[in-house]
């Protein structure tokens, strides 16, 4: 990873990933709040860079990874709480003879 310390306006270098589509994505399929943060970050991104902003473009840009990654986690998580939490209801309800067997 370069040094973006040492980037002055004149260099000629493209924005930084502003992971847009992994922002939606996890805010749609895993978790709102953390999503909403990164799609957030993530439009700050260009924003910044066109300001000349760059050091907090590349930060923006981390912190939109980062928030689309936790939001992924945190869906991963809790779909994975539900899936036990369904099936010891399933066994549960079938141990109890709710289902007439």
């Amino acid at each position: 990873m370069e040094n973006q310390d040492n980037i002055k306006p004149g260099d000629v270098q493209s924005p930084p990933e502003n992971y847009l589509v992994w922002a939606i994505l996890s805010t749609i399929l895993c978790c709102l709040p953390l999503g909403i943060v990164s799609i957030i970050k993530s439009t700050e991104v260009n924003k910044k860079w066109a300001e000349g902003d760059y050091q907090g473009a590349h930060k923006a840009s981390a912190d939109a990874k980062k928030f689309a990654t936790w939001a992924a986690i945190a869906g991963l998580v809790i779909a994975v709480i539900y899936g036990i939490l369904m099936a010891v209801g399933v066994l549960g309800a079938a141990s109890s003879g709710a289902y007439g067997y």
